[in-house]
């Protein structure tokens, strides 16, 4: 959470973005992800610069080399130190304008060999749309204020910059609410050996979350080498069919010290994903109400789900991309848990007979507001491929600590830890009744259900005997009243009539 002075920064640099014409607030965010990237990449050098100069040896692997570089677009040489951060940003705003506009930016874009980050792989299809010089220079002396090196501040420094652009209800598609990622990975408890993937992965908040989580409860463990190595490079994977959100994913994640991550420009439920016994772990907000064209769907999926609808598609693809004992946690529309077409069917089939199925977590309907009143939940499940699923734990989550109208208020009322809490104690959840907010429910109950997953199908509702008065009762107390009326007007007509 950054407060004060960052803040007010931060605010500064979106206001003169949005002063100089730029209004749509994911290019707001895509134009200053550019600009974080070259003083990364200049910040980062001049690091290594100052640990070199320490030891007496040559910079490994410089971005920018001494000598020229040649601009492709220009056919122009220009000298590598004038694309660095420390020297543009000091000269005139004229100049620097030209210098980012005509080099810079076309220098980032052939930094894709990923070998420099996986953002540097995403940049062919950017585009430079600071429109005057006079903005550049505000936007640019404000971020020069920020420590690039920092991972953590510059973590939280995106997250709030992801957030104003959720708050803007514009592209606030792209955003689950943190506190609702933070408690799906806290269910999950993701560890150093995993494989982690989420593969709709827009902004990557889902993967962002699990490595903070691991960087808190691993951090004497990733001061080992292979552990590093594994966390920069291969422990994550994300894949989306944006542009844009790869590149603003790859930078969220490049700011908190995933440098590398395995993200991919892929449509995930097409042939051309062949992901399959691949991760540990799936955790995921996949975009549903939506459907395909049947052809285009990997017929691996179809068999588990013969369906155009990306809702049960998407849960088909974590079955079959998860190792054997993996782990998945993914919101879904309501539709899934009751649904009554063969598709629905087949796929809750799945679930409980041949993987374990764990918790169904039903989430309150404003959780999404102000983009959407959709009701959702969210389905845990283990893959086996033999079947598993025991008991299943259902819970009905009323609050998630903010007001569930447009305005999303903070509140007090949030059952979001308790719903951590009893998850990971199931045994004490043995005693619960049906009257309660969470209950275990037998397999074969379910089965004879037909397989519903709604909560309310197996809720047992308390109902209060009412008593009412005997007619007669009721007639006589009508009457009383009539003659109180009538009283009334007459004293009433014979003072003021």
């Amino acid at each position: 959470m950054i407060t004060g002075e960052i803040k007010n920064k931060i605010d500064s640099i979106w206001d003169a973005f949005w002063t100089g014409g730029i209004n749509s607030p994911i290019t707001v965010l895509e134009q200053m992800t550019y600009l974080f990237f070259m003083k990364m990449l200049d910040d980062a050098q001049r690091k290594k610069e100052a640990t070199a100069a320490v030891m007496g040896v040559a910079v490994k692997d410089p971005v920018f080399k001494d000598g020229n570089w040649l601009n492709p677009d220009t056919n122009q040489e220009v000298p590598y130190a004038s694309l660095r951060w420390h020297v543009f940003k000091n000269t005139d705003s004229a100049t620097m304008f030209n210098t980012i506009r005509n080099d810079v930016f076309p220098f980032i874009k052939t930094l894709n060999s990923g070998k420099e980050s996986a953002y540097s792989r995403f940049m062919d299809s950017a585009i430079f749309l600071i429109p005057t010089d006079r903005v550049l220079t505000k936007v640019v002396d404000g971020i020069d204020a920020l420590d690039m090196n920092n991972r953590d501040a510059m973590g939280d420094v995106y997250e709030y910059v992801l957030g104003k652009m959720a708050a803007s209800g514009i592209n606030g598609q792209f955003r689950t609410p943190r506190h609702i990622i933070r408690m799906m990975v806290e269910l999950m408890q993701p560890i150093l050996k995993d494989t982690i993937c989420d593969p709709a992965m827009g902004s990557a908040g889902f993967i962002v979350e699990s490595a903070k989580y691991i960087s808190e409860k691993y951090s004497a463990d990733l001061l080992k080498r292979d552990n590093q190595t594994h966390f920069k490079q291969s422990m994550f994977h994300g894949f989306d069919t944006d542009q844009t959100m790869l590149r603003i994913g790859a930078m969220n994640l490049m700011l908190h010290g995933v440098d590398n991550p395995d993200i991919e420009y892929k449509d995930s439920l097409s042939s051309e994903n062949t992901d399959a016994d691949r991760y540990t772990l799936c955790l995921a907000n996949p975009p549903f109400a939506g459907s395909l064209d049947k052809d285009m769907v990997a017929k691996s999926l179809l068999s588990i789900a013969s369906t155009t609808k990306t809702e049960l598609l998407f849960v088909a693809l974590f079955v079959r991309m998860l190792q054997l004992g993996g782990r998945c946690a993914s919101i879904v529309p309501d539709g899934v848990l009751f649904g009554n077409s063969k598709a629905h069917k087949s796929l809750r089939k799945e679930l409980i007979d041949n993987q374990r199925l764990q918790a169904v977590i039903s989430m309150p309907s404003g959780v999404f507001q102000p983009y959407s009143g959709v009701s959702t939940a969210i389905l845990i499940f283990t893959k086996t491929n033999a079947g598993g699923t025991d008991k299943v734990w259902f819970y009905d989550m009323k609050a998630d600590g903010y007001s569930l109208d447009q305005k999303r208020n903070e509140v007090t009322e949030n059952d979001i830890p308790d719903v951590i809490a009893r998850f990971h104690n199931l045994e004490a959840e043995e005693e619960r009744t049906r009257k309660e907010q969470s209950f275990l429910v037998p397999v074969d109950e379910i089965r004879e259900k037909d397989y519903d997953l709604s909560m309310n199908k197996y809720k047992e509702v308390e109902r209060e005997v009412v008593e009412y008065d005997a007619p007669e009762v009721i007639m006589e107390r009508i009457v009383s009243l009539e003659t109180q009326i009538n009283d009334a007007l007459n004293e009433f007509r014979a003072k003021f009539m």
